[in-house]
């Protein structure tokens, strides 16, 4: 097997076969993330009760925002990978893989650290109910120590998804959570040898597993000399390149404040729900686990395109880059809709699966249910768009957008109409603060002038281009006029 042999080009072949087959394993991943997620609230919500299935939503809520906080890093990394494959340019997209490896990793264990000594006081921050609040420190404490491994671990998926290669990641994430599913009853409940640990057994099996398909996924590219794996011989690639560093902050920061501004708007939402008490509370997190399979197609698609447009904006094939989101918002449209009927239709069953029979919550559960989950027809509209707009560079954008939808709407409406229709103005924000954002980004695409952004200025390493051999499939970058296809 050649080093490059696991890549793939996403620069010829017809758009919608090649996005589908390419997003597939992303969309087979996202769901046994979810899985996995359902399952771990299943055994917390239905054996130890709401007020621990509390405690693993709020928890939960900082995590997200944790992660989103270097997320844009990554994302910024995923497409200068890309462009350079795009370009057939393996010399740069290694130095890419080194200096976003170093700073990347080098950042979430600062975060790590930080995290677990603010674990308690996050906590009161949100308003985490006193019930759950123990339970919630004892479990986000270790969702701290994992994050280092959390974070290394996406990187390199996605890392890989920017050269093409979509089959791999999934593969060792399906280890991860079959590893995680398998650990965490013997670490909840103490089965066997292995101690009881209650909520926090949860946090540990998640650590776990993802310390072992780790390093089972750094075995792998080792063994295969896949074209992004960096040895001993390139230790130097693992030194800082300054350009390279400021097309990932200045690029990667507005990125990670959109994961940020989500998350944060996230943690003011189940703030302002936690106010409702821990019936409604656990409805919320109930219903936010079949959130995550509605949302899962746009997610999928979203990286799709934006793998798929970063290769062909590098290749300069802008009229690909075009039906690339044409093509994405169909599917998005198509799988996403199919998913909502039979969640509207059998939520009573699916929400009975996180909550106990004769809960109250899941009567709320159901009633917030039908109102808010229509919104994410629009949310993948939005996903998709920006992730193609994002190729290029154009990333301040997408932030704006983002931040009057979740801060300049949203929240606003959440807080100021639950005098005249309480918890039902926290519901209906998502859908109406989504179909603002769809609008938004639409508009941008059409009349913005995104195609014209740069990740960074062109490397100056034109006669260490990679050769078709090396790169398989790839052709010949055309010089394209940038406003061509438009």
């Amino acid at each position: 097997m050649t080093p490059a042999a696991s890549s793939r080009s996403l620069t010829e072949g017809p758009i919608g076969r090649s996005l589908l087959l390419f997003a597939l394993p992303i969309l087979a991943g996202n769901i046994a993330q979810s899985l996995n997620g359902s399952v771990n609230a299943i055994w917390v919500g239905k054996f130890l009760g709401e007020a621990a299935l509390t405690a693993t939503a709020n928890a939960n809520n900082i995590m997200f925002f944790l992660i989103g906080s270097v997320f844009g890093i990554g994302m910024a990394a995923t497409i200068l990978i890309g462009q350079a494959i795009g370009a057939r340019d393996l010399p740069q997209a290694r130095r890419v893989m080194g200096t976003s490896a170093t700073f990347f990793i080098g950042l979430s264990v600062v975060i790590a650290v930080l995290g677990w000594f603010l674990s308690h006081r996050l906590l009161l921050a949100m308003g985490t109910p006193a019930e759950s609040l123990a339970m919630a420190d004892a479990y986000l404490r270790v969702i701290f120590l994992a994050m280092p491994l959390l974070y290394a671990f996406a990187f390199l998926t996605a890392a890989l998804r920017g050269a093409g290669d979509s089959r791999t990641p999934f593969r060792f994430l399906l280890l991860s959570v079959l590893l995680d599913i398998g650990i965490n009853p013997l670490l909840i409940f103490g089965l066997g040898p292995f101690p009881e640990l209650g909520v926090a057994g949860a946090a540990w099996a998640t650590f776990c597993a993802q310390a072992l398909s780790l390093a089972a996924l750094l075995l792998y590219l080792r063994n295969k000399r896949h074209m992004l794996w960096l040895g001993r011989k390139d230790a130097a690639l693992l030194k800082i390149d300054a350009a390279i560093l400021k097309a990932l902050v200045v690029k990667g920061v507005p990125m990670g404040l959109q994961m940020v501004l989500i998350s944060l708007a996230m943690i003011m939402m189940i703030s302002m729900v936690n106010g409702y008490g821990v019936d409604t509370a656990s409805a919320y997190g109930a219903a936010l686990q079949l959130w995550t399979y509605v949302q899962m197609p746009a997610m999928a698609i979203g990286a799709a395109c934006s793998s798929m447009a970063a290769q062909n904006v590098g290749a300069g094939l802008w009229q690909r880059v075009d039906a690339t989101a044409r093509t994405g918002v169909l599917f998005n449209f198509l799988l996403t809709g199919a998913l909502i009927a039979p969640i509207i239709l059998l939520d009573r069953s699916t929400l009975a699966l996180f909550l106990p029979a004769a809960s109250p919550a899941l009567e709320i559960g159901r009633h917030l249910n039908h109102i808010a989950v229509w919104s994410f027809l629009f949310f993948g509209v939005n996903f998709v768009v920006a992730g193609v707009v994002r190729s290029t560079g154009a990333v301040v954008a997408p932030l704006l957008v983002l931040a009057v939808a979740m801060w300049g709407i949203r929240v606003p409406f959440a807080l100021w109409m639950q005098p005249l229709m309480g918890a039902d103005a926290i519901w209906w924000s998502f859908p109406v603060s989504a179909f603002c954002s769809m609008l938004l980004i639409m508009a941008y695409y059409r009349w913005g002038n995104w195609r014209k952004a740069k990740m960074m200025a062109a490397p100056n390493h034109a006669g260490e281009l990679a050769t078709p051999a090396e790169v398989p499939a790839l052709p010949p970058s055309p010089v394209a006029d940038p406003d061509a296809g438009t």
